[in-house]
């Protein structure tokens, strides 16, 4: 059973910590997903058998967190996954961003650069409310969603995806590709060729975009946006294991 982290902007954060020594490992994922992902739990695997601190946690509206998915927007997970770490972390963290919680994590380094130790992503999505969804919509699309305040999208998976006119609009105030992005710690960007959702030339974006002295993208051919084969989660762990041996 999750625990749970009542948060300051009233809400109720499901997550699973596991103890360890070290810097800790943070999971963030993605839109519409849960920790308990394969991702999430293959990690929480990787640091129980490393003795690493590691947690993951529910962003408000996703798995066993208080909301609904439908009223939140970028800015709320955003200030759930900063409440999160604030709360049950100590010291800088790693944060391991999978597509949205890319984004997120990218946030967390301009908002609490003191408390970032490196960063790995995996098909991250940044500003993808406004490159991905706005992009593509047709003009009927946009006018459906400014009149009645939704629009829904098709998912591979699942059900269609509720695109809400504030998840538009408020994600404007949050976008990380249009202003510098300094990541002063050793970062890994992971991308599959096979991704339908995160192109590839959003992952050379980002890469070209950000700043760092210890900064590499590793495009891994075939593997698409779960990247939660066996190979593409020992991928991963080689990434974590990378970065914590630079910190």
């Amino acid at each position: 059973m999750p625990e749970f982290l009542d948060t300051p902007s009233g809400r109720r954060i499901a997550y699973h910590q596991v103890a360890g020594e070290g810097t800790g490992v943070v999971f963030l994922g993605g839109f519409k997903s849960d920790m308990e992902g394969s991702k999430a739990t293959a990690l929480d695997a990787w640091a129980r058998a490393e003795g690493r601190p590691f947690l993951r946690f529910d962003y408000s509206g996703h798995g066993a967190s208080s909301g609904r998915f439908e009223d939140g927007a970028i800015g709320d997970w955003a200030e759930d996954a900063q409440a999160v770490i604030s709360a049950l972390t100590t010291g800088p963290q790693l944060l391991v961003g999978s597509s949205m919680g890319g984004w997120i994590s990218l946030l967390m380094c301009k908002r609490m650069p003191e408390r970032v130790a490196g960063l790995v992503t995996i098909a991250a999505a940044p500003d993808f409310t406004e490159d991905g969804f706005w992009a593509s919509f047709d003009a009927d699309q946009r006018a459906e969603l400014m009149d009645k305040g939704v629009v829904h999208v098709p998912s591979e998976y699942g059900d269609p995806y509720p695109i809400t006119k504030r998840l538009i609009s408020e994600g404007r105030d949050h976008l990380v590709l249009r202003a510098p992005l300094d990541l002063p710690f050793p970062v890994r960007f992971l991308q599959g060729t096979e991704d339908t959702a995160v192109s590839t030339e959003t992952a050379l974006r980002l890469f070209d975009h950000a700043q760092g002295n210890d900064l590499r993208l590793t495009i891994v051919k075939g593997a698409d946006h779960p990247f939660s084969t066996p190979d593409c989660l020992k991928t991963i762990e080689a990434a974590i294991t990378d970065v914590l041996a630079r910190i």
